[in-house]
């Protein structure tokens, strides 16, 4: 007798073939679209097959509960899971911001060279963007644009403090145009800070590379130790009361 939760496991074992099944090409009319960089954005394979992850879930929720509340457990479990795709950030994004990071102490530290050299924070925000392209200089683009647009400085940096990459470098400026001090000393002293915290990261790092090769390499020693120490030394006692 074929149960509804036998079907439900079919139709979903069904869905993830098709899934992973690779679709035939077409020859289409026209220009051909170049296809979408990851590392410029997307909504990664979770958002573009969200509905199918949570029509699983749904079967996958009423199966496990069963019974009348089976149903109300299989649309929870859909909409939960929804919610958190929806919520979850793309890696393209985390990617871009990860990068960002990296490159702020290039930024800060030419920013610096640009601002010692006697331009203008708006020019030599252009400047930077122009030698550094890449996420860094995409999100700093607008902040060069705005500059030389006459608005307020004040705003434009107390908006770029809001950055959860370049924030630092946007306190810093907004800091130093509230204040009055000096901006090429405050983006020297961001440049240095930046620079010792980006040694101090490499140095961490390369301390922890030891620290986690330690488990593989003593997986890698444990069989030739107990072979050689402890399968003799057993052996012997085995011989020795055998006698």
């Amino acid at each position: 007798m074929v149960t509804w939760p036998a079907v439900l496991a079919a139709v979903a074992a069904a869905l993830v073939v098709l899934l992973l099944v690779p679709g035939r090409p077409r020859l289409r009319d026209g220009p051909v679209r170049p296809m979408p960089d990851p590392a410029e954005g997307g909504t990664g394979w979770m958002m573009r097959f969200r509905p199918l992850w949570c029509l699983l879930a749904g079967m996958a929720g009423a199966v496990f509960v069963g019974g009348t509340a089976g149903p109300v457990a299989g649309v929870a479990a859909a909409g939960a899971l929804w919610l958190v795709i929806g919520r979850a950030e793309p890696p393209s994004v985390r990617r871009r911001r990860e990068q960002t990071r990296a490159d702020l102490p290039h930024v800060v530290g030419l920013l610096a060279s640009a601002l010692r050299a006697g331009a203008a924070t708006g020019e030599a925000v252009g400047v930077v963007c122009e030698a550094l392209p890449g996420a860094a200089g995409d999100r700093l683009a607008p902040v060069a644009a705005r500059l030389a647009l006459g608005v307020d400085p004040i705003r434009v940096w107390e908006q770029l403090a809001a950055d959860d990459a370049l924030g630092p470098l946007g306190r810093a400026l907004a800091r130093a145009q509230a204040t009055g001090a000096p901006v090429v000393r405050s983006v020297e002293r961001l440049a240095e800070d930046l620079a010792a915290g980006a040694r101090a990261e490499v140095e961490d790092r390369a301390r922890a590379v030891g620290v986690k090769a330690a488990l593989p390499l003593g997986l890698c020693l444990l069989p030739a130790f107990v072979l050689i120490g402890i399968v003799p030394l057993v052996a012997g006692m085995l011989g020795t009361v055998g006698l």
